[in-house]
């Protein structure tokens, strides 16, 4: 099994970025514990980030061409505009699981609503970086 994970803008400052918020693990340092979890499980995963939407879109459809399994996707602000992003989703058909490491239907109102969630087979989030491998279990479970 194959899952590609995906992270859109300033996730590539976690750890630093508002550590309250996002916590003080590092995107690196999530990436390795997804790896090292992802492993025990049988699964290979491959991590991307971009600052910019059309590297993320790109990413999605490339999944595609791979024939991944999954798709995690943590877009970040994009979550709440990108219909691009939703658009791509839907059109490669892989199941993509959204996460989020705030709980966002808690923060400020511009950020309870996800235009990218309706296209995806669940959302996760609040959980911090266990979301990630939370959305991982989800996957495997849905895929096998």
């Amino acid at each position: 099994m194959k899952i590609v994970i995906i992270n859109g803008p300033n996730l590539n400052f976690l750890g630093t970025r508002e550590p309250e918020v996002y916590g003080t693990q590092t995107l690196e340092e999530i990436e390795s514990k997804i790896q090292e979890y992802a492993e025990k499980q049988g699964v290979s995963c491959s991590f991307f980030q971009s600052n910019s939407e059309g590297d993320l879109i790109d990413c999605i459809q490339q999944a595609h061409m791979d024939k991944a399994d999954g798709i995690v996707l943590n877009p970040a602000a994009y979550t709440h505009y990108s219909y691009a992003i939703h658009d791509a989703v839907k059109a490669v058909a892989v199941p993509t699981v959204e996460i989020h490491l705030s709980a966002i239907h808690a923060r400020e109102s511009f950020r309870k609503e996800s235009v990218v969630a309706p296209a995806c087979i669940g959302q996760i989030s609040g959980f911090g970086p266990t979301g990630y491998l939370l959305a991982v279990q989800a996957l495997i479970e849905r895929t096998t």
